[in-house]
């Protein structure tokens, strides 16, 4: 099938390439230059496991190219929608600009019997209101909503291969042709026996938001019973293991630590919360409120104890910091815990070493006065305290014995809870942990 995806950011140059592996012919469209020359080269403009393979591997069929111009995409006849939709400035809302941008460009190329196809994470009620500009401009056209669930990491795999395919579709006479035409996008996927919803644009648009939000709950849930079990002497991690075992509970999010960030999470819950308000319904989701606070003071309580550890100042102390993405296998900063605790122990005096395999260009233009060393050693060398606040494998798997042999003192915050204290501890470290002691 012939397809287009405006938006080349995250969402959209993922989706692109993989449909395109999917067998379509498809056309990327985004109105930024260095993007597209990025994606034409076969370049991920972001760290994402493979992507750069499956951008090579597209490319050389022939089947994927990348363009600045929307005119390139009057020849598909389901189009997708990608663009961003970040948090204003100042505000919880979610900023619309570019959906409504990249929106108003497919409706100067749209045909008779077109589907255009919304995945971007926006407020309820924004299909209906791109539904009605739709039938004004093409009336034969149709628009489903069909939201996207990726986790950064695994991106590619959860596009090639979803837990489940939603459809977001009013009842009309073009609805069973739209429906048939989007089955054709996700053949092979079907094919693999993908549970696939349809239902009505306003849950479509919900969906995402709702397990974000769910998801935020859940570790913010836990994450508070780690500030009573600091207070009590517990273990969070036995709590959580215990708890988890519950199979209407689960295991899964119950991993108390430095929190939440990234492009998704935090801005979702903040959108949420700013529609539910726009829609009179202001108190059901205040609950929300808290579970950001919650997130945010554990950032705080990280600052918290590595000061405590140094004997009550950071000023002038020497500290290293592993981790500068929000989640590890990523380059995304945004809302990085991990940087954001940096920064502050850098605000009181403290002289703060960065290292991340994959983040730190992003993080040298947001955080210019942080310190940055790619090489691990480098960055270790004379520590007094070191902070693991993004959980890499290969962070996670650090010997205490060798990292003590490059550290002037052995004094360790595990923000992540990703490491076994026992071990680090009969290395003579002096180990702390978010819920733990």
């Amino acid at each position: 099938m012939n397809i287009s995806v405006i938006g080349c950011g995250y969402l959209g140059a993922v989706h692109a390439a993989s449909m395109a592996e999917l067998g379509h012919h498809v056309v990327g469209i985004d109105t930024d230059p260095w993007k597209v020359e990025s994606l034409s080269a076969g370049k991920a403009p972001f760290f994402e496991p493979g992507l750069p393979e499956l951008l090579t591997s597209a490319g050389e069929t022939g089947r994927l190219k990348f363009s600045p111009n929307i005119k390139e995409a009057a020849d598909a006849t389901v189009h997708f929608l990608c663009v961003g939709t970040p948090q204003k400035p100042g505000e919880n809302a979610a900023d619309m600009q570019f959906v409504e941008a990249g929106f108003t460009s497919l409706l100067s190329i749209v045909k008779p019997g077109d589907v255009i196809v919304g995945k971007s994470t926006v407020p309820v009620g924004t299909a209906e209101h791109l539904a009605e500009r739709l039938a004004l401009a093409e009336p034969e056209a149709t628009l489903i909503w069909n939201p996207e669930f990726l986790r950064e990491g695994f991106a590619v795999q959860d596009t090639l291969h979803p837990d489940r395919l939603v459809y977001g579709i009013d009842e009309s006479p073009r609805a069973e042709a739209a429906i048939a035409a989007l089955d054709g996008v996700y053949a092979a996927i079907l094919a693999d026996d993908t549970p696939r919803l349809i239902m009505d644009p306003a849950p479509a648009q919900l969906v995402k938001v709702a397990a974000n939000s769910f998801l935020a709950t859940k570790i913010s849930f836990i994450n508070a019973m780690a500030e009573l079990c600091e207070r009590t002497g517990a273990d969070v991690t036995l709590l959580a293991d215990a708890i988890g075992m519950d199979d209407r509970i689960g295991r899964k999010f119950l991993n108390a630590g430095l929190g939440f960030g990234g492009g998704c999470l935090p801005k979702d819950i903040r959108a949420f919360m700013a529609r539910a308000g726009e829609l009179g319904a202001d108190q059901t989701l205040s609950f929300l409120a808290e579970v950001d606070a919650i997130n945010t003071r554990r950032r705080v309580r990280t600052v918290d104890l590595a000061r405590e550890e140094l004997g009550g100042s950071l000023h002038g102390r020497k500290v290293t910091v592993l981790g500068a993405a929000f989640k590890p296998n990523s380059d995304d900063i945004r809302d990085s815990p991990a940087l954001n605790v940096a920064e502050q122990i850098r605000l009181q005096g403290a002289t703060v070493t960065v290292t991340d395999p994959a983040a730190l260009n992003n993080a040298r233009v947001a955080y210019p006065n942080l310190m940055y060393v790619d090489d691990l050693e480098q960055a270790l060398d004379g520590a007094e305290i070191v902070l693991l606040l993004t959980e890499w494998a290969q962070f996670a798997e650090l010997d205490p014995e060798y990292v003590g042999g490059l550290v002037s003192q052995r004094v360790l915050v595990d923000g992540r809870n990703a490491l076994d204290p026992a071990k680090w501890r009969a290395a003579g470290w002096q180990y702390r942990a978010l819920g733990r002691h």
